[in-house]
């Protein structure tokens, strides 16, 4: 497993030239969410939409179709 500090190398050589902090700490904050949200559901830790829907008093889903935006992270 690669460490914590050459995962952040990696992630500073992959940004632009002229990238700020802004775009260094979206970068960071993006990978350490994807880790928490990977290590959650490989600990159970999950619910189901219509689980978080009916905590928070929503309606339930209509199946929409919308189309997938990626965001360069």
């Amino acid at each position: 497993m690669i460490n914590v500090k050459e995962q952040a190398r990696k992630i500073v050589d992959s940004l632009p030239d002229d990238a700020t902090w802004e775009d260094l700490m979206y970068r960071l904050y993006v990978r350490e969410a994807i880790e928490a949200g990977i290590a959650d559901a490989d600990a159970g830790r999950v619910a189901s939409s219509a689980e978080v829907r009916a905590e928070y008093g929503l309606q339930a889903s209509r199946q929409i179709q919308r189309p997938f935006l990626k965001r360069q992270c």
